[in-house]
């Protein structure tokens, strides 16, 4: 029986970096298309949007092909095939079948088939409970990165995607970190809520819950591995879409560790213990 995986986040803890191992894997097959976002579109009614943002997609890269006059490498004749395969699944609205056949067509047998797509995390429990029973052998995994630190990432992402440059400044992070504080940057904040999203996953009977910092220099991509019943192998460390550096002042980051406080316990609950990496970066 294919296993179906997803990766339900959390976001900007290393899901980008999973599913290049994952990808290069010979027991797993993924499509060119990292996050899906199937589910969160049906949930949240956005499936047009899905359809814009992929033919917005293929356009783009069928133009710049074409201004150079280069024919497509096989990596991006990849992309557009599956691309375009995917559109077609959109274009069907909720069809769970059309969903399983793209993500199984060109499986070979005892490979992991799956969707990394870290919004899944954000889920109501009925969507979740329901991905769940999609086929025979469904298995979830959510990560968890130190929440200071995964905070600090997506306020520096959210920063440069807000500065026409695409710079990161201290002072727009500092401006963007108050907000959230207040509660105004939902996006964020929602990320950062690991006792919600393992709250509502908790109706998923295979679920795996790791550490972003074990996964990437530890033990954890191999019980990942295990998880999905494949041979282990060593995982790459070079790191996949990290943004600019800045560092939290101590201010910053102890406020942050107060206003993150139900998060570490959270974890806490989840892992047993917190993994020392977050006790030497988190809370101070």
């Amino acid at each position: 029986m294919t296993v179906l995986f997803f990766c339900v986040g959390a976001a900007k803890a290393g899901t980008s970096w999973l599913h290049r191992q994952l990808s290069d894997h010979p027991e797993c097959h993924f499509r060119a298309i990292k996050e899906l976002h199937y589910f969160d579109a049906l949930e949240n009614g956005r499936l047009d949007r899905q359809i814009d943002h992929h033919q917005a997609q293929q356009a783009a890269l069928k133009a710049r092909l074409s201004t150079r006059g280069a024919a497509p490498s096989e990596a991006q004749m990849r992309r557009l095939a599956d691309r375009a395969e995917w559109l077609e699944v959109l274009r069907r609205g909720e069809d769970e079948a059309a969903y399983l056949d793209y993500v199984q067509r060109g499986v070979m047998a005892g490979q992991v088939v799956g969707d990394m797509t870290p919004a899944y995390a954000l889920l109501p429990s009925e969507r979740l409970g329901r991905m769940a029973r999609m086929s025979g052998d469904v298995r979830m995994l959510y990560v968890l990165r130190d929440p200071v630190e995964r905070l600090w990432s997506h306020v520096r992402m959210i920063a440069a995607r807000r500065d026409d440059a695409g710079e990161v400044t201290a002072r727009r992070c500092a401006n963007i970190l108050k907000r959230v504080f207040r509660g105004e940057e939902d996006q964020i904040v929602m990320r950062s809520d690991y006792a919600g999203a393992l709250a509502r996953l908790a109706v998923v009977p295979r679920l795996l819950v790791e550490v972003f910092e074990d996964m990437v220099a530890g033990p954890g991509f191999a019980r990942i591995c295990d998880f999905l019943g494949i041979s282990r192998v060593a995982g790459q460390l070079a790191p996949v879409h990290v943004g600019q550096v800045l560092d939290m002042t101590p201010d910053q980051r102890q406020a942050a560790a107060a206003y993150l406080a139900p998060q570490y316990d959270a974890a806490e609950r989840a892992l047993g213990s917190l993994p020392e990496a977050w006790s030497r970066k988190g809370r101070v």
